[in-house]
């Protein structure tokens, strides 16, 4: 599923100040602890970084996580071989 965008659940994220993230759009937490948070969303997976990471707000059947800490990336990645 990570190749494609899925329709349907639109994805969007907000960094609060780099103290936080909401990301909307999203189908399944693969994993998470305080350096990291992987989620499946509907334009591919991805992936935020930082410090003192906490999910506050997980809601799949609205597509809404929010996660508080320090911010140090967001990434999006997919398992498709390059060419």
């Amino acid at each position: 599923m990570s190749d494609k965008i899925v329709e349907g659940k639109a994805h969007s994220f907000l960094s609060r100040e780099r103290d936080g993230i909401d990301v909307s759009g999203v189908l399944d937490v693969i994993s998470f602890d305080e350096s990291g948070v992987v989620m499946e969303t509907s334009c591919g997976s991805m992936a935020v970084e930082g410090e003192g990471l906490h999910v506050t707000v997980l809601n799949l059947a609205e597509g809404m996580v929010n996660i508080d800490g320090r911010i140090s990336g967001v990434y999006y990645f997919d398992n498709s071989p390059q060419v």
